[in-house]
């Protein structure tokens, strides 16, 4: 009988230091056919674990089309982060997964897509820009906001440079009042204002939008005003999620478990949830 807690064995092949808090690990599965099998789509999730530390709950940053590697980013909070956080090159993690729910793409071809992240939050939305971008023709109009608290708290630097340079993207990218230097040739400005200043047409256009529940809370009433209805709004949840299988009940809202239900809801969806969320 299969064991579901068992993790696949990983190797790190690849640390990117983003920012003096924030990683990210370019992995590999030990097992050829694991990395056949292994099959997830953009906005789900996996249980990383360091041995002898415990496990941590991340999305998958890379995107499924890009099937040679799999990729995570974390910022250290607490005891499993900082454990992940002295493993190099060559060292050997452990996988769970993929679980949860996923953007729903297949349904969004067609439309115009805005991007908008803040944080640790643009991890899962790196990953449906570079799913999308596999697909361009299948979209119309991208645009990317993405704001951090300072420069050096921005992470996927060399990805957004290329994002820049491209002619098919529209990005933008914003830091906090305080957190520029001399050299920024960024916006300045907290998320929901930058939305604002660039208003962005709702017309045929669905949201990507993860980052920490205040820029949420702030920027959902500025979609609203741009005529962006609750249901075009995409976002994802990570209550406490624990196993991923959703028999611990650790990550429940009422009656929806954020490991299974989710981790990705409509906005329209979360306004429906009980009052403990």
């Amino acid at each position: 009988m299969n064991n579901i807690y068992m993790p696949h064995l990983a190797e790190i092949k690849e640390v990117i230091d983003e920012s003096p808090d924030t990683r990210t690990f370019r992995l590999k599965f030990k097992d050829a056919d694991t990395t056949e099998r292994f099959d997830f789509k953009a906005g789900q999730f996996a249980e990383y674990s360091a041995f002898g530390d415990g496990e941590s709950t991340f999305c998958i940053a890379s995107s499924p089309t890009r099937k040679d590697f799999l990729e995570c980013s974390f910022k250290v909070y607490g005891k499993v982060t900082q454990a992940l956080h002295r493993l190099n090159k060559g060292d050997t993690i452990g996988i769970r997964g993929p679980y949860g729910n996923w953007f729903p793409l297949d349904e969004l071809k067609g439309k115009n897509l805005l991007f908008i992240a803040g944080g640790i939050g643009i991890a899962p939305v790196r990953c449906v820009i570079d799913n999308v971008l596999d697909m361009r023709n299948d979209f119309k109009d991208l645009t990317i906001i993405c704001g951090a608290r300072s420069v050096s708290d921005l992470i996927y630097k060399q990805e957004i440079k290329e994002w820049k340079a491209r002619t098919d993207i529209k990005t933008i990218i914003t830091v906090d009042p305080g957190g520029e230097n001399a050299s920024w040739d960024g916006e300045v400005g907290f998320v929901p204002a930058v939305i604002e200043k660039t208003a962005p047409p709702s017309d045929n256009t669905a949201v990507i939008l993860c980052g920490p529940p205040v820029m949420i809370k702030f920027t959902m009433p500025v979609l609203t005003k741009l005529g962006f209805k609750d249901e075009d709004v995409y976002t994802t949840l990570e209550n406490r999620m624990k196993c991923g299988l959703g028999k611990c009940g650790r990550c429940n809202i009422g009656n929806v478990y954020v490991c299974k239900d989710g981790p990705v809801f409509t906005y329209a969806q979360i306004k429906r949830l009980p009052q403990e969320f």
